[in-house]
């Protein structure tokens, strides 16, 4: 059954009044007697519509600063009575409470407090009592009463009234209370999140109110959303919508191109950087980012951390990429790409990022931290008789950055602020060795005076012999291996220099 029900009785009580007015005037020409408290009671009034207040109904005014204005049976028992229950009509007859069959209500901003620094005292004043309050019980009477707890919702309720005569059906009802229970959900999210910083309890909730359907997942037989906001990360020029192995690589370049504050850019496939390089212009770092792998940077995600112009675009042009990104871009680069219409061009916001990850995993979820830890020259303690030169610490941290960005088991070469090969995903760090000695042998680079970087110790001292031997001259790792010993010992024999970080960055 359709169960439609006529609007009789509203209240209406919202923090936001913008959008509010033609559903209210719609409200009053179809008869239905109006309820209200504070400024929204005012809204109304000023519109020279008729509204009774609240505290008129209940006989309490507002109270302990307006904490408490709409708890009491009157208001409620007219929201949660049952109307097919004699037992139930009896009573609101017998206390003379209203039917009330429609419920616009939403929530003070906490969210919006939190987030704009308010003070502890103003976040909890922010903690919706009343209004969490009316949703629940509007939503949870669904059979009877309609809840709009979003002004999203309000042009669809009136489209609905005027076609259907201030009538709803038990479908639309209960749609719109899954709405409110998901506002309420969130709502208590928040707040959740906001307590549970210090000394937090092992409980994982998380709720994102927006989201974007993809066009498949990693394959297209596997169904994709994103939940969360793009627009407010990119601003997109010209290109499709983003796929979700774009959005992957995306992450990846934005967490990589992070690390450096040199005129970079940054070239990725599947996660991995294949070219990138630091330069006094933004041009240069191209040129030099490009020539490390020219092969697979074909059809891949393209990062900057400076404008860019008219002259690095039409270099770049040259290539085919899925995804450039960068702060800002001349109008005639912008122009220039535009030629290409599934190409994605984004100009990244200014947007602070989680510092917690998390996925999906066998029955559960796992989080962490994220690797937020670098460790520069400054972490860098020498175990070897020969110690790294300035250039070589510089190179260092440079390919230390990399590695941490790298999938596990990952060596790095570098040579002058620029990455020359590295070997990645390799179940062994010999294989991994031996690929980025192959790269660079493959695009004519001399690892003559190039350092190496490895994202965990060395178990055994092959690949410090095999490194100096390509001619590497320095090499970083973490340290803590019972065999460290035969490491350093095999560096000193072949005359190169060693540092340790004690910091792991496996990238699984």
């Amino acid at each position: 059954m359709s169960h439609s029900i006529k609007i009789k009785n509203a209240l209406i009580s919202v923090y936001y009044k913008d959008g509010l007015e033609p559903l209210v005037r719609l409200l009053a020409q179809q008869g239905v007697q109006l309820f209200s408290t504070g400024g929204t009671e005012q809204f109304i009034k000023d519109l020279n519509l008729p509204v009774t207040a609240v505290e008129d109904l209940t006989g309490y005014p507002s109270i302990l600063g307006g904490r408490v204005k709409t708890l009491h049976p009157k208001v409620f028992g007219g929201i949660l009575n049952r109307r097919n229950l004699n037992d139930d009509k009896a009573q609101i007859e017998q206390y003379e409470i209203p039917e009330i069959d429609l419920v616009i209500v939403d929530l003070y901003p906490f969210e919006e407090t939190v987030k704009g620094g308010g003070s502890e005292t103003d976040i909890i004043e922010k903690i919706d009592i009343g209004g969490i309050s009316l949703i629940r019980a509007a939503a949870k009477n669904f059979n009877d009463v309609v809840i709009l707890a979003s002004k999203d919702d309000y042009a669809t309720l009136q489209t609905q009234l005027e076609e259907q005569n201030g009538e709803t059906t038990l479908a639309q009802r209960k749609a719109y209370a899954k709405k409110a229970f998901h506002t309420s959900s969130h709502y208590d999210t928040a707040i959740f999140n906001y307590f549970n910083n210090e000394e937090p309890l092992n409980v994982f909730k998380q709720s994102i109110n927006t989201a974007q359907t993809l066009r498949y997942g990693e394959n297209p037989h596997q169904q994709g959303v994103f939940y969360g906001n793009l627009d407010e990360m990119f601003t997109k020029l010209n290109g499709k919508e983003l796929s979700y192995n774009n959005l992957v690589d995306v992450d990846a370049a934005v967490a990589l191109i992070d690390e450096f504050q040199e005129p970079t850019v940054a070239i990725l496939k599947h996660t991995n950087a294949c070219g990138l390089a630091s330069r006094p212009t933004i041009l240069n770092a191209w040129i030099d980012a490009l020539a490390c792998d020219p092969v697979s940077a074909f059809g891949g995600v393209l990062i900057a951390n400076r404008e860019i112009d008219l002259a690095t675009a039409t270099e770049i042009n040259k290539l085919f990429f899925e995804v450039l990104i960068a702060p800002s871009y001349q109008p005639e680069a912008v122009e220039l790409f535009k030629a290409k219409k599934n190409r994605v061009i984004l100009q990244r916001n200014d947007v602070e990022l989680s510092n917690k990850q998390f996925k999906t995993l066998l029955n559960g979820v796992i989080e962490q931290d994220k690797d937020l830890v670098i460790e520069g020259p400054e972490q860098m303690t020498a175990v070897t008789e020969k110690t790294a030169t300035a250039q070589e610490l510089k190179d260092l941290f440079f390919a230390n950055k990399i590695v941490k960005h790298t999938k596990s088991n990952t060596i790095v070469f570098v040579k002058n602020d620029c990455l020359i090969a590295s070997g990645v995903g390799q179940t062994s760090r010999v294989d991994a060795l031996k690929q980025a000695i192959v790269k660079a042998e493959a695009f004519g680079f001399s690892l003559q005076g190039a350092v190496m970087a490895s994202d965990a110790f060395f178990p055994f001292p092959d690949c410090v012999e095999i490194a100096a031997d390509a001619g590497i001259t320095a090499v970083l790792q973490p340290g803590g291996s019972i065999k460290d010993a035969d490491s350093v010992n095999k560096a000193n024999e072949k005359g190169i220099a060693m540092v340790t970080t004690g910091v792991r960055h496996f990238k699984h």
